[in-house]
Order: structure tokens, then sequence, then C-alpha cells
């Protein structure tokens, strides 16, 4: 029995012994294995290590020179702001010189624009001007120019035949005169009577002429007319006597303004002839200053004379 344990105990403790070179073994190799391992994985993990740090050094790199060529190539923040300040300031006064050429321009067309209002206005004042000057003018000679007594003494149709039948026009005799001393006649043609009116009446204002009166009322003297085969006798007449005349001559007498007088015609009864005799009469009218002017006296010397004539004229009659 005990030789047999001790051959089992010389078994366990090989068996043992063997184990623990085993282990030993085991340990030897799991440090080996793992220090092993640690440098592989050391070198796995240093490798992508390595590469990171050369992408992350090549990307800084790359990042970098890209930035100093970024930096190089765009100017910095402050230089940008300056050249922007600089823009806008030239911008401001680009602005400004064009908003003053326009201010200028526009107050060179306001000024031009302002002188030619100034010039329209005082065109248009001078026309004013000149229209009221002419107008006050044209009252004043109208005031001046009496009104016209206009008379129409005849009108006559007259027939022109022509190869078709007959034409017919009128002629127009008429007396104008303005009721103190001025009397003319004219005669006019036209194919209507108021046209034939209005030239006669153009033609009278154009012929007027000046007859002496006696207190504005009659004339001063007796007179005789002659136009072709009409004959006239005017004779003065005291207040009151009115106007005796014929139709043609009565005209002329209220037209020329005498309301005293005593006339007669002898001969023809034509209108024409008997206003032309009138006319001839009254161009021999005279008056006593005329008759003076003429003769070197004063005007008393000969009214004297009428007074002691018509004051033997009366003495006689009674």
């Amino acid at each position: 029995m005990s030789e047999d344990n001790i051959e089992l105990n010389k078994s366990n403790k090989a068996k043992n012994s063997s184990n623990e070179n085993k282990l030993d073994s085991t340990t030897d190799a799991s440090p080996k294995k793992m220090s092993e391992s640690k440098t592989t994985n050391d070198k796995q993990e240093n490798i992508p290590a390595k590469s990171e740090k050369k992408v992350n050094d090549d990307k800084t790199k790359d990042f970098k020179d890209s930035r100093e060529k970024k930096i190089e190539n765009t100017p910095s923040e402050s230089s940008q702001k300056v050249k922007n300040t600089e823009q806008k300031i030239s911008e401001t006064k680009k602005v400004k010189d064009t908003g003053v050429k326009k201010s200028d321009t526009k107050v060179a067309k306001t000024l031009t624009a302002s002188t030619n209002k100034i010039k329209k206005v005082n065109n248009s004042d001078n026309k004013q001007n000149d229209a009221k000057f002419n107008q006050t003018e044209s009252n004043n000679k109208i005031n001046e120019q009496p009104e016209y007594i206009e008379k129409l003494v005849s009108i006559n149709r007259v027939a022109k035949v022509v190869k078709g039948g007959r034409r017919f026009s009128f002629a127009a005799l008429v007396v104008v005169g303005d009721g103190n001393g001025m009397v003319g006649h004219g005669k006019g043609k036209a194919k209507e009577v108021p046209e034939a009116i209005k030239k006669a009446t153009d033609e009278a204002k154009t012929r007027l002429m000046r007859v002496p009166l006696r207190q504005g009322r009659t004339l001063h003297h007796d007179i005789k007319g002659r136009f072709d085969s009409g004959k006239v006798y005017l004779r003065s007449a005291p207040s009151g006597t009115g106007v005796i005349a014929g139709g043609p001559m009565r005209a002329v007498f209220e037209a020329l303004g005498i309301q005293d007088i005593v006339a007669k015609s002898v001969g023809t009864s034509n209108p024409h002839n008997m206003v032309r005799a009138t006319f001839e009469a009254l161009k021999s009218a005279s008056s006593p200053k005329i008759i003076a002017a003429r003769r070197g006296l004063k005007i008393n010397d000969i009214t004297k004379r009428r007074k002691i004539s018509q004051g033997g004229v009366d003495g006689a009659k009674n």
C-alpha cells in the first residue's frame, strides 16, 4: 500500500510538475503573445495614427496653402472695408457731383424757364399795354371823332345786259355829316344793297368838308349853286324857321347840322345832280372871319357893316 501511494504521489507530482511547466510555458507564452499582440496593436494603432497625422498635416498644409492663396488673392477685411468705404465715398461724391450737376442743370433750366416766363410775361404785358394803348387811342379817336349822321338819299337798281340775260346791281347815294359843320357825300355800287350803302358811306367819310355856320344853325349869307342841269338857291333864315328844302337837299342840311334855312331847287329833280349842286353852293359859303383874313381887316369891321346894312334895311321896311 505504501509503495502504491508513493508511486501515486510520484505520478501526481510529475503531473503537477508537467502542469506547472505547461502553465509556466503558457504564462510565458501568453505575455509574449500579449506583448506581441500589444506591439502589433501598437503598430497597427501607430500606423493609422501616423497616416491620420499625415492626412491631417496634409490637410492643414493644403488649408494653409489655400488660405494663404486666398489671403494673397483676396484682400484683408480691413482693406476690403477701406476699399468699400472709399467706393462708397466715391459713389457719394459722384452722386453729389451728379446731384450738383443735375441741380445746376435744374437751376439753369429753371432760370432759363423763369427768364422765358419773364420774357413771355413781359411780352404779354407789352402786348396788353400796346393793346390797351391802341384801345385807348381808338377810344380817344372815337371820342374825338363824333358819331356820324348817315343819310341814305337814294338807291337805284341798275341792270347790265349780257349774253345770258340781265345782271342787276344797286347804286346808293349817301350823305354823311357830324351835325356840326362837317358834311360829305358818296356813291357806291354793288350786287347787294348793304354793300352798296357801305361803299357809299366809306367814300362819303373820305370826302368830308367844313362849312362855316352862323351860330351853328344857319348860313352866313345867301348862296346859289349849279351842277349840270341842277340849280339850287340857299338862303339864311332867322331862328325858328326850320329846314325848308326838298328831299335830297334836306338830307344834306340835316347831316350838316343846319336848323334854319330856306332852299329851292330849280331845274332837275335828279338826286345826284341836286346833291352835287348843293355841295357846290356850300363850297362857296364864307364867314366874316374868312373875309377878314382875306382882306386883312378885323372881324368887328365886317360885322358892323352887316349890322348897319341890316338896320338900314329894317328902317326902309318900316
